[in-house]
């Protein structure tokens, strides 16, 4: 695992960025949460391309580090420049995962800028406006979107389930066909176990939006019964790569897999060719990373024109899909016509872009999310 770069050490690589930019240029500071590949990709890809398109501009990028941790050092740097009144602040574009933002988004620390760019208008997804429950409402851009949905054998099966309900009756004509990772082997497991109580929990909307009610589980006994019983016919997966690797062996025939590996997986040749991708009604969840801007960023109308550029069509098209096999942060259809026909039709020939506007869920808020899992370990695996 990667270890958290702290405030000292990211304060000094900024520093030393800044140094190493030429003094006639200007420099537009990005601090992303994520994988080295995150750093990579603003580096290497859109930098360049945004310094070609800006003359005299200099993009720096930092990393923060993975996961949640990642966003949490974003958020400690600008809370801390906030407390000082510092004229100005050290970022100019973050990077950031959901949970932090909507923290950022209630504590003044975003610029509210969605409306001033023209791609701003190209995202519906509710996860543009609600961050586990926090209102984010034109303080963020989806830079990609995470999917889980289910994968199958297409030789194995013929005529997949549509819905939650109808793979309830599936695994049962079908035993031990059907693996997940539970909730503890990764989170493809985690968003097939949440997707169900969305299918019959009851109000999977004020899962996602609040208010929270801790009354609530109360009413999942009856789902949470039920996806005990599913388990009976299931196989329990080692992880998110343990599903795939199963279903490669062809030791089930279907599961829930991110949609991003399950490409990845396809082009290195781990899958075979007949394996397909489902989302299933009412809806699975994803999770984006957005980016955003400091409410005191230096460099305010380029840190817009920055994000403007990195959530174009042609970027989302060249950029998330094709290097990275993500789904576009924009409106899917706003990609028809920037993709050769055979990229289009890998990414979109199972899961349309309409039936990823309508079935990508988010992740219910904090405390229903911790409800879920809580309720699973109590009344599920044991």
């Amino acid at each position: 695992m990667t270890k958290p770069i702290g405030l000292a050490t990211l304060c000094l690589s900024s520093l030393l960025a800044l140094g190493g930019a030429a003094q006639a240029q200007t420099v537009l500071n990005v601090a992303t949460a994520g994988d080295q590949n995150m750093v990579d990709y603003i580096k290497d890809f859109l930098g360049p391309m945004f310094e070609k398109a800006n003359p005299g501009v200099k993009v720096v990028a930092v990393g923060t580090g993975p996961g949640d941790s990642g966003s949490q050092k974003i958020y400690e740097k600008l809370a801390a420049q906030k407390a000082a009144n510092a004229a100005s602040w050290d970022f100019d574009v973050i990077v950031a995962h959901q949970k932090m933002s909507g923290q950022m988004a209630s504590e003044g620390l975003l610029a509210k800028y969605r409306d001033n760019i023209a791609t701003g208008k190209m995202v519906s997804s509710q996860t543009a406006a609600n961050a586990l429950g926090s209102n984010v409402e034109g303080y963020v851009m989806p830079m990609f979107q995470s999917q889980t949905a289910l994968a199958y054998n297409a030789d194995m099966v013929k005529n997949p389930p549509a819905s939650y309900a109808e793979l309830l009756d599936w695994a049962k004509k079908n035993p031990k066909q059907f693996g997940y990772n539970g909730i503890k082997g990764g989170m493809s497991g985690v968003a097939f176990a949440t997707g169900w109580i969305y299918a019959f929990g009851g109000d999977a909307d004020k899962l996602i939006k609040g208010p929270y009610d801790a009354a609530t589980k109360a009413g999942w006994d009856s789902a949470l019964l039920q996806l005990k019983d599913f388990n009976k016919n299931a196989v329990i997966t080692p992880g998110n790569a343990g599903t795939l690797d199963m279903l490669n062996r062809g030791e089930i025939a279907m599961g829930p897999v991110w949609v991003d590996m399950f490409y990845t997986w396809m082009k290195d040749g781990k899958l075979p060719p007949n394996m397909k991708l489902k989302l299933i009604a009412p809806g699975m969840p994803g999770q984006p990373m957005y980016y955003a801007v400091p409410a005191k960023a230096a460099q305010p109308k380029l840190a817009e024109a920055f994000i403007a550029l990195a959530t174009s069509p042609e970027v989302q098209a060249d950029g998330i899909v094709k290097r990275f096999n993500w789904y576009p942060g924009i409106d899917a259809k706003h990609l028809q016509g920037k993709l050769d026909e055979a990229t289009w039709k890998k990414l979109f020939a199972d899961v349309t872009p309409d039936e990823l506007s309508s079935k990508g869920k988010p992740f219910p808020i904090a405390p229903y999310f911790n409800d879920i899992l809580e309720s699973y370990e109590k009344k599920v695996a044991n």
